[in-house]
């Protein structure tokens, strides 16, 4: 399953957006009004990706920082230009890079530079339980054979 296109990972799913200069505080709210990790920064002109803020930023950069939600624009604690995919490479290859990378989050973008999706390694968790499942599947027929 690793081995299908990126695009088949993010179709039909929403992903969230923000410009540079929203607040960590809205920013972080609009992630958790969403049930997301992760929220992409675009630039308000063409909307081409900017940057990424995922709970860790928010934890690590401002949290631990002590920095004023309020007056702190997202754009200050978001990782400027992320590593990104294109949606028609290898699921498996966002898998390697984000592994190689340290990260959690891989923003899917054309190559204008505008973001359709966020890939994350929560997606391969899935994949894994479907082989998972298969597999106590296959345990079980072997087990009623002998």
């Amino acid at each position: 399953m690793p081995h299908r296109a990126v695009i088949t990972v993010i179709q039909n799913r929403q992903f969230l957006t923000t410009t540079p200069e929203k607040s960590v505080r809205a920013v972080a709210a609009h992630m958790r009004d969403n049930s997301d990790g992760a929220v992409l920064i675009v630039s308000p002109d063409d909307g081409t990706l900017l940057g990424i803020c995922t709970e860790r930023d928010l934890a690590f950069k401002v949290l631990a920082a002590g920095l004023d939600a309020d007056s702190t624009p997202i754009h200050s604690v978001m990782t400027a230009n992320p590593q990104t995919t294109g949606p028609d490479k290898l699921f498996s290859h966002a898998l390697h890079l984000m592994y190689e990378g340290g990260f959690r989050h891989l923003p899917v973008v054309l190559e204008d530079g505008r973001p359709i999706g966020v890939v994350s390694a929560r997606d391969a968790l899935g994949l894994e339980m479907c082989d998972f499942r298969q597999e106590l599947e296959h345990r079980e027929e072997l087990a009623v054979i002998l």
